[in-house]
């Protein structure tokens, strides 16, 4: 099972004093992160007013940062509109991103403005593409994009409050995409009160999952997390503990590029 821990987000230090934000702290919870069981590390660049940025210089300071302390960490970031102006400013940051410098993967949000556009720059500028769903009327936009083939997992990110209603919703798109023809990994993952419950969920599907602070503050028990490397550890735990399903969406699924790219 492939563990994706999103070690930030736009959390602050008044949600969690152990937030990484700077570049250092960044690089130092990816790492950790990694010793503890995660194959891949998603980062949202923070700047010092406590917002996120995809500008190029800030997303190279921050890879460079991943890979001074370990090259082999595989590092992702998102696309999203939040972090700019909107989709035109995207479109210039993401040109601008250095060569020498570029995330090994980016997250593309199908609910977003020129969200293929994007999606289709990333794989031209040699990066490693994942795509996400929001919501299950986000599907068709997502089965229509050129590069659909391209993505190494299909995010679903399903923002209902409830944890059934989360855990219905992660798989009825998952079931949408695999009748679409979608055979690519994907990836569940919920936020604050269904973020544990779409883990197990995940599992129980032979999905792949996501955890980390971006995600989520407490352990599956409800008990403050320390750090995430503590979330990759349980996450680990559960997958032993949970038995698969066979008979899932998602379990369909060829088995998933370890690495990510």
């Amino acid at each position: 099972m492939l563990i994706k821990a999103a070690i930030n987000g736009g959390r602050g230090r008044d949600e969690h004093p152990a937030i990484p934000l700077t570049d250092t702290e960044i690089a130092a919870a990816a790492a950790a992160a990694v010793a503890a069981g995660a194959d891949v590390v998603h980062a949202h660049v923070r700047t010092a007013d406590g917002g996120q940025s995809i500008a190029p210089d800030a997303v190279a300071s921050m890879v460079r940062a991943v890979r001074a302390v370990d090259p082999a960490i595989v590092v992702g970031t998102t696309t999203g509109l939040w972090t700019c102006s909107g989709h035109e400013e995207r479109m210039a940051h993401l040109a601008a991103w250095p060569a020498d410098a570029l995330p090994d993967f980016a997250s593309v949000a199908f609910s977003e403005e020129g969200a293929a556009e994007a999606a289709a720059l990333v794989v031209e500028r040699g990066m490693v593409l994942e795509s996400a769903v929001w919501h299950l009327d986000e599907v068709p936009a997502l089965l229509a994009s050129p590069t659909l083939r391209e993505n190494v997992r299909i995010l679903i990110e399903p923002e209902d409050e409830s944890a059934d209603d989360a855990v219905a919703h992660a798989r009825a798109i998952a079931a949408a995409l695999r009748a679409g023809g979608v055979t690519a990994p994907l990836l569940y993952h919920g936020y604050d009160g269904t973020a544990w419950p779409v883990v197990r969920a995940a599992i129980e599907d032979g999905a792949e999952v996501r955890v980390g602070f971006e995600d989520m503050l407490v352990l599956d028990d409800g008990s403050v997390a320390p750090d995430n490397a503590a979330m990759v550890t349980l996450a680990r735990a559960l997958e032993g503990s949970l038995s698969l399903s066979s008979a899932s969406p998602a379990s369909s699924a060829p088995s998933a590029r370890p690495l990510g790219v």
